[in-house]
């Protein structure tokens, strides 16, 4: 088989990927070592995401926003808290404009909406359950080898494989990597009272309590706790994980109750030093992987995947290479000041919000007291946060590719 983009690793950066790829006329093979049946399961991931602005641009250019809109819930503000301190910082997306600053859609339903608009697709081969043995070079192409000894051709092999990529490790590219000892809690709650699209993060030594609002009277939840101390919430018995939760969530919200499982996901950092290898390109967590103290995780990845499908559309209708080193070269130079100075912002905030320490906890309150009262800043924080700055890519910006 002979494609002209091999997309390895069906998550949510691959199969975006893959279908902005082959919506653009491009010959593309997603593979991925899990049957599809088993990831569009909802007991596969339990995560909530939250989209930028720019990032419900891509889906909207793909079009499937239309699918996703009525079940997302929509953020109108946001308030950041330290603690019990009264100061705080309150965005409100009536401050630049009309545009909410974000939407919570869950993990399952985002999965099933991009897998069931890329089965229109003929020029989408799906190649799951599959293991990739190897990818070489092979000059004009790229060799996808497997582990049954059957071969792929591409003229460009797309890595979306995760932070564990065996495909980065293979091309002998380093990374750089630590571990927060900290475990992200996540589950869906009901509560009394309307949430009114208002998310809230509260930051505690142990790390961020994140409420994200969702349809109906429903919100996520992700309760960062220390590697430690997770494993005793877990165990403890339904009624006394919702009073745990309970006592931290508060009661602005009223009584507040399980609506679903708890889901647990261990949190580290990781960043590749290169994102490419001759004929190979590293796309979202396989290149970087960040703290969820922002929420920006998946939007990052979603402009690595726009700026990569842009790049290799453009080529082909060129007549051009889509597995060049110049368009490689431009990929890593768009992608890796954004990255970095992500990666740099969520790590710094992560370890200057996660202890106790007096004196690092005043400077904080002044912190948020200070940028609460810089409207300019506000805004400026605003638009970053919604992806609406910087050298975005067609799709980010609300254009086709």
């Amino acid at each position: 088989m002979r494609v002209e983009i091999a997309v390895v690793g069906g998550g949510l950066a691959g199969i975006t990927l893959a279908l902005a790829a082959a919506a653009s006329g491009l010959e593309v093979a997603l593979i991925d070592r899990i049957p599809v049946d088993a990831m569009l399961d909802a007991k596969f991931d339990g995560r909530t995401t939250a989209l930028a602005h720019g990032s419900k641009q891509v889906m909207a250019g793909l079009g499937v926003w239309d699918r996703l809109a009525p079940h997302a819930g929509t953020i109108l503000e946001i308030r950041v808290a330290d603690g019990g301190s009264p100061f705080f910082l309150h965005y409100d997306h009536a401050d630049i404009g009309d545009q909410p600053l974000g939407f919570i859609v869950e993990n399952v339903l985002l999965r099933r909406v991009l897998y069931e608009r890329a089965r229109s697709f003929k020029n989408l081969r799906y190649i799951a359950p599959a293991n990739v043995a190897r990818v070489s070079d092979a000059g004009a192409t790229a060799l996808v080898e497997f582990d049954d000894g059957s071969r792929l051709k591409a003229g460009l092999v797309a890595a979306c494989d995760g932070r564990n990529s065996k495909l980065r490790q293979d091309a002998g590219i380093k990374s750089l990597t630590w571990d927060y000892h900290q475990t992200a809690l996540v589950a869906c709650v009901a509560h009394a009272k309307p949430h009114r699209g208002v998310a809230v993060e509260h930051f505690r030594p142990s790390g961020p309590f994140a409420i994200l609002p969702m349809t109906g009277d429903r919100s996520s939840i992700v309760w960062t706790e220390s590697r430690d101390h997770a494993p005793e919430l877990l165990a403890l018995p339904k009624d006394r994980f919702a009073a745990e939760l309970q006592r931290r969530f508060g009661d602005f919200l009223g009584a507040v109750t399980l609506a679903g499982p708890v889901w647990s996901y261990p949190l580290s950092f990781l960043h590749a030093e290169r994102y490419t290898a001759p004929r190979l390109a590293l796309v979202g967590e396989a290149a970087h992987a960040i703290h969820p103290i922002a929420g920006q995780g998946l939007n990052l990845s979603l402009r690595d995947v726009a700026s990569l499908a842009e790049l290799t559309v453009d080529a082909r209708r060129l007549g051009l290479d889509v597995g060049a080193a110049d368009l490689l070269a431009r990929y890593e130079g768009w992608r890796r000041f954004d990255a970095v100075t992500l990666a740099a912002v969520t790590d710094g905030l992560t370890r200057l919000f996660s202890n106790d320490l007096k004196s690092v906890g005043l400077v904080r309150d002044l912190g948020l007291a200070a940028v609460n009262r810089m409207p300019r800043l506000k805004k400026a924080l605003m638009r970053h946060a919604m992806g609406a700055g910087g050298n975005l890519p067609r799709l980010s910006r609300g254009e086709r590719l």
